[in-house]
């Protein structure tokens, strides 16, 4: 099952739920698998395979920073861009007409190309009668998969001042998810906002898990983005509410009229905070919330259950 976490608003705690979430079912296989002998044993794990972690915010990706994994592997992902051959191009305007995103202009007897505006579509280099153009890669960051605490862990991390953040979202999902993930739990902590690399990193999620805060702000931001994961996509949605008490109650009156479930909800703890500025997890420093996180994930489950006609 694949759990997309995000959030309209920044900051609400996002990346804090999708990193206990995932250590809380890895915890649960451990106690499992390091039962001693005469112990009583648990009937069922929540989820039997081990979890799979992708950090999407590949902007400014900081599930590592409480993960620590260990990288195996890297590799550089970008776009196939046009490049250009002056001497066989006849200067028609062809390749101009037919990009949607203005990427490449013909002025003169020159054809000027723009890397940033680029989608890497091919349609210049299909539509050149000539040949004049062939294309290249265009670096715009890298992706990386290794291990955390038993948890296969995969990052992206885009260049600095490239625009586009989704084709480092897809290369990564394709690269790292498997095409059957059967009872695997796979996170995807995608980044704040409604924009596009939200809408790729929702993409081809069995559930969108959403974290808000009780504050006007929070909940102005959760319903564009329950907007574009249930209305737009079709997906099923679910909430936390983090620091929970610290607003007024218009976040649960949202979610009791649009039928929206709250899964979980996380109080105003100042050990919460202090634990996150140190780089330690909530499931570590407050050991309680593990059954928490791991209710939560039966809850997801349950709702993204397919009733039995």
């Amino acid at each position: 099952m694949i759990v997309t976490v995000a959030s309209g608003k920044g900051g609400t705690g996002k990346t804090t739920v999708a990193v206990n979430l995932a250590l809380s079912i890895m915890a649960d296989q451990q106690d499992l698998t390091g039962q001693e002998p005469g112990h009583p044993v648990r009937e069922k794990s929540v989820n039997p395979a081990h979890p799979l972690f992708l950090d999407c915010d590949v902007e400014e990706p900081n599930a590592a920073l409480f993960l620590h994994p260990t990288i195996q592997e890297r590799r550089e992902v970008g776009l196939m861009i046009p490049q250009v051959d002056l001497e066989k191009c006849d200067y028609c305007g062809r390749c101009a007409e037919v990009c949607q995103y203005h990427a490449i202009a013909v002025v003169g007897e020159n054809v000027l190309v723009f890397p940033e505006l680029c989608h890497g579509c091919g349609s210049c280099t299909l539509n050149c009668h000539t040949g004049a153009i062939s294309e290249v890669l265009h670096v715009i960051g890298n992706i990386e998969r290794g291990e955390a605490r038993g948890i296969t862990f995969a990052q992206g991390t885009m260049n600095v001042g490239e625009p586009m953040a989704v084709p480092i979202i897809h290369q990564l999902k394709q690269w790292v998810i498997p095409p059957e993930t059967g009872n695997r739990l796979v996170i995807l902590d995608a980044s704040p906002g409604t924009a596009c690399p939200v809408v790729e990193s929702m993409r081809g999620a069995d559930f969108v898990l959403m974290v808000t805060e009780p504050t006007p702000f929070g909940l102005h931001d959760l319903r564009l983005a329950v907007e574009v994961a249930r209305d737009e996509l079709g997906l099923p949605v679910g909430v936390v509410i983090n620091r929970d008490g610290v607003g007024d109650k218009g976040v649960d009156e949202y979610c009791a009229a649009e039928d929206i479930p709250i899964l979980m909800r996380i109080p105003l703890d100042r050990r919460i905070a202090e634990a996150y500025s140190d780089g330690e997890t909530l499931v570590e420093v407050l050991p309680e919330y593990r059954e928490q996180f791991r209710e939560l994930y039966e809850r997801i489950e349950k709702a993204t259950a397919i009733p039995v006609l």
